[in-house]
């Protein structure tokens, strides 16, 4: 069973930084899309950015780019959001999600919350003008 288990978050001003960490365990080795979502009380739940588990692609939303990077540790299976030059609409619960290796491709074209099968229980990010 996969699991995945996010770390890194927390209060950070305006113009600052953080990463935050996604620890996966259970994955096997066949090619998996990951991603990172956020989510905003009331709101739906975003697509921020997504990787294939090998590292060979990835993708980061335009409200992001430039500011967000997505990267992972092939041999730790550690997913990461480097997050630089926060903003306060940037708050929100982060999650790590995954979908399973037969949906990599689709996962990964849509980046869209339901395409994604795993799911981490999420870290706050709270950004301060």
């Amino acid at each position: 069973q996969v699991q995945l288990v996010e770390s890194g978050g927390g209060s950070v001003q305006a113009g600052g930084s953080l990463r935050l960490s996604c620890a996966a365990s259970g994955l096997t080795d066949s090619r998996y899309c990951m991603g990172w979502f956020r989510q905003v009380l009331g709101k739906e739940r975003e697509g921020v950015a997504r990787i294939t588990s090998t590292g060979g692609w990835r993708s980061v939303a335009d409200s992001v780019k430039g500011r967000f990077s997505i990267s992972i540790d092939t041999d730790k299976k550690i997913l990461y959001l480097t997050m630089s030059t926060l903003q306060p609409g940037d708050t929100g619960i982060y999650y790590c999600a995954a979908a399973p290796p037969e949906l990599w491709s689709t996962s990964c074209g849509s980046g869209l919350a339901a395409d994604f099968r795993y799911w981490g229980q999420g870290t706050l990010v709270t950004v301060s003008s």
